[in-house]
């Protein structure tokens, strides 16, 4: 939690030096979205950041696309890569394949600094073609999270299962609507051999059962915004509270964070 706080911190710097103080303000999650000219520029903000708090060496990068949002639809099947333009150019919608290559630009440019080992939701929920082939190419040593494209449903999680179509769920438990359901999804995903990251919402309030939830179900991975805003730092609070209660049996999952089998089973998998 400091290493991420820092490393929040001193983008804010950052963005604050490159694009001035208006490009810092905050949105629901904390996040920040400064006026950049390329994709690729967002890493570079990021890697910049990580670097000037020191942590080159400890901090990983996670992406969280929501291709579902810039999705053009099943007719045109392209990407819109300009889509909050009403007139953006043709130029700016590409084929899934041309997205494939983009991300694996992406992961190719910080193989050696911060390497991106997540991405969640790279193509739209539907587009399950694309899921399957991303996920065959890079699913090795990415983890491919889905989330629109799995929504917490166990019977979406068992045809993804089916199909290869990612290694991770996003676990949303208002998503699907109880908790009974919400392990039943988590259940089906570890006995895959997927990853879990449970996550907050954007519209969030201050309860922090996800914190609790996260390490009840031995996740290992917890997605609940920037180190930003009330809402959001309660559930970092919840886990402070929860490691220390837990003592010398707290485990950190680190490097293990994929790791079903060392991240331990709770009792009804």
């Amino acid at each position: 939690m400091k290493i991420g706080s820092e490393v929040y911190h001193n983008l804010k710097k950052v963005i604050k030096g490159r694009y001035g103080l208006d490009a810092t303000a905050v949105g629901d999650e904390g996040g920040f979205a400064p006026n950049i000219q390329a994709n690729a520029e967002a890493i570079d903000l990021i890697e910049e950041a990580i670097k000037n708090a020191g942590y080159t060496d400890k901090v990983q990068l996670g992406m969280d696309v929501a291709a579902s949002e810039f999705y053009t639809g099943a007719t045109d099947a392209r990407y819109n890569l300009d889509f909050k333009n009403a007139n953006a150019p043709e130029s700016e919608k590409i084929s899934a394949e041309k997205l494939m290559e983009m991300y694996e630009g992406f992961i190719a440019k910080c193989k050696n600094s911060s390497k991106i080992v997540s991405i969640e939701d790279p193509f739209d929920q539907d587009d399950w073609e694309s899921w399957v082939k991303f996920t065959g190419k890079v699913g090795q040593s990415v983890q491919i999270v889905g989330d629109d494209l799995t929504v917490t449903n166990p019977t979406r999680v068992q045809k993804a299962i089916d199909l290869g179509a990612c290694n991770a769920l996003l676990l949303k438990v208002n998503q699907i609507g109880s908790i009974t359901e919400s392990i039943e999804a988590v259940t089906m995903a570890k006995k895959a051999g997927w990853a879990i990251m449970t996550s907050h919402r954007s519209g969030e309030t201050e309860d922090t059962f996800i914190a609790d939830l996260a390490v009840g179900l031995s996740a290992g991975q917890i997605k609940t915004g920037a180190p930003c805003r009330s809402e959001r730092l309660a559930k970092y609070n919840q886990l402070l509270r929860i490691e220390e209660e837990l003592g010398a049996k707290a485990r950190y999952a680190g490097a293990d964070f994929r790791n079903v089998e060392k991240l331990g089973k709770y009792s009804t998998f």
